[in-house]
């Protein structure tokens, strides 16, 4: 199952399980539980089109990582909340641990799929790393054990302990990121968690650089080099990202990309789809 949103296949999960409060992102208060006022009957969004215009435009930017189809066609088996009420919670709970799985099979998938040590590999971006075959089986373990999991029951899924698994899969990750970015000549910058908002960083070279973490809202990016950065985590909320790099950039999710403003200069790593709002 693809590792992103397939609205066509889910139940509008993100449409009724997740709150939203009234802001810059939406353009009401809606409590968790409850469907947003533009999910339709056949689960799909009246407004889509116009979803920035009607002051909606943090629904542009949500990705679910896959988690939401999972949930209304395998977990549940294609029964939906509305034609069976007594799945609502169970669906909506179990909602919230699947994107959290799902979110970490993107980050395996991405370090899995880096070459081997001993493979031929190019000079920049995350392609340049290799990984030692210790690492990459172990990677592979915790891919095995999130797939797993999001097969579970709903009950199975709602009592899984996230953060403890979350841990274990960090601590690989962490691991990966320090070979990807040893990779990179020079000395690099370490902003793990840093508050970085609104920073003018126009043409700045964070190469390899850590961003885990780190506060980039509304950060002037335009022609940054962030190739083999770690973006884990990273808030890149309205963030510049025109023609900006980050090729080679390790951990980058559609989500942080979407949340971004970039144009067709922006540079981004394969499997990243162009925001339809840039």
């Amino acid at each position: 199952m693809p590792l992103l949103s397939d609205c066509g296949n889910c139940f509008g999960l993100c449409c009724v399980a997740l709150p939203f409060a009234r802001s810059a992102d939406f353009a009401l208060d809606k409590e968790a539980g409850r469907p947003c006022p533009n999910l339709q009957a056949d689960f799909r969004c009246g407004v889509h089109q116009d979803l920035r215009q009607r002051g909606f435009s943090g629904c542009t930017v949500f990705e679910c990582f896959g988690a939401g189809q999972k949930i209304s066609q395998v977990t549940f088996q294609g029964q939906d909340w509305r034609t069976a009420p007594e799945t609502a919670r169970p669906m909506f709970d179990a909602f919230a641990v699947m994107r959290q799985l799902h979110e970490l099979l993107w980050y395996l998938t991405e370090a899995v799929a880096l070459p081997p040590s001993g493979a031929s590999t190019g000079s920049t971006g995350a392609a340049g790393a290799a990984l030692p075959a210790a690492l990459r089986d172990e990677l592979r373990a915790a891919l095995e054990k999130t797939e797993r999991l999001t097969l579970g029951t709903a009950e199975e899924l709602a009592g899984l302990d996230v953060p403890a698994h979350r841990g274990e899969v960090n601590t690989l990750l962490l691991r990966v990121s320090e070979l990807v970015r040893a990779k990179v000549p020079g000395r690099k910058k370490d902003r793990r968690g840093a508050d970085l908002m609104g920073a003018r960083l126009t043409g700045a070279d964070l190469k390899g650089a850590n961003l885990r973490g780190a506060y980039l809202i509304a950060a002037d990016l335009r022609g940054a080099d962030l190739r083999s950065a770690d973006m884990i985590g990273a808030d890149l909320r309205d963030a510049d990202l025109r023609g900006a790099d980050l090729t080679g950039s390790i951990f980058l999710t559609q989500a942080q990309v979407n949340a971004a403003r970039g144009d067709a200069t922006t540079r981004l790593p394969r499997g990243l789809r162009r925001p339809a709002h840039w």
